[in-house]
């Protein structure tokens, strides 16, 4: 259950959330504005595997293209001090949703289904879109992954309407109040 306004105090910043919710656009202007690296979850497996998400897709399956999600999300939310936007789906393990939600404040951008529709109308470089009907394709997502990202989340932002840039002064502002970039006490 998503707990608004809750503060997590944690050195990492975490976006989850579907597909085009801009969480690599948002993500990167956030780690600029806070002085910290960013690393897109996606960007990083075509870099440690030397291929693309399509390619993966194609020849290990979902499956194993979730595997190898899971590997690199352990490695990249162990670090301290990281603005990272994970992949649409990589909610969908019970062991990546506790990793998120110990080691980083976890922001679920929003995005309709509408909203997603438009920004991927050209897009043809993700596995999950390659169906005739992809309005159904991301409502089906939409029911099965919001409760999960509402399961990680200290807080929900409803950007979608907005440009990157102004998204992210919304969401830093937002963030004043509940995101302290601290270890938590266990931690110490």
């Amino acid at each position: 259950m998503l707990a608004s306004g809750r503060m997590n105090p944690s050195p990492n910043l975490f976006l989850v959330g579907p597909m085009a919710a801009g969480k690599s656009s948002i993500g990167r202007r956030l780690a600029r504005r806070y002085g910290l690296p960013f690393v897109d979850l996606d960007a990083e497996i075509v870099a440690r595997t030397g291929a693309s998400v399509n390619l993966i897709f194609e020849h290990e399956g979902e499956a194993g293209f979730r595997d190898r999600e899971a590997q690199v999300l352990e490695d990249v939310s162990g670090r301290h001090g990281v603005v990272l936007a994970t992949g649409g789906g990589s909610v969908l393990a019970a062991g990546n949703r506790r990793l998120l939600r110990e080691r980083g404040f976890v922001v679920w951008l929003r995005a309709t289904v509408e909203q997603q529709l438009g920004r991927t109308a050209n897009d043809r470089t993700r596995p999950l879109l390659a169906t005739p009907d992809r309005h159904g394709r991301l409502e089906t997502l939409a029911r099965e992954r919001e409760p999960l990202y509402a399961e990680v989340a200290d807080h929900a932002f409803e950007g979608g309407r907005l440009g990157a840039g102004a998204a992210s002064e919304r969401l830093a502002g937002e963030l004043e109040g509940r995101w302290r970039r601290e270890p938590p006490a266990s931690a110490a």
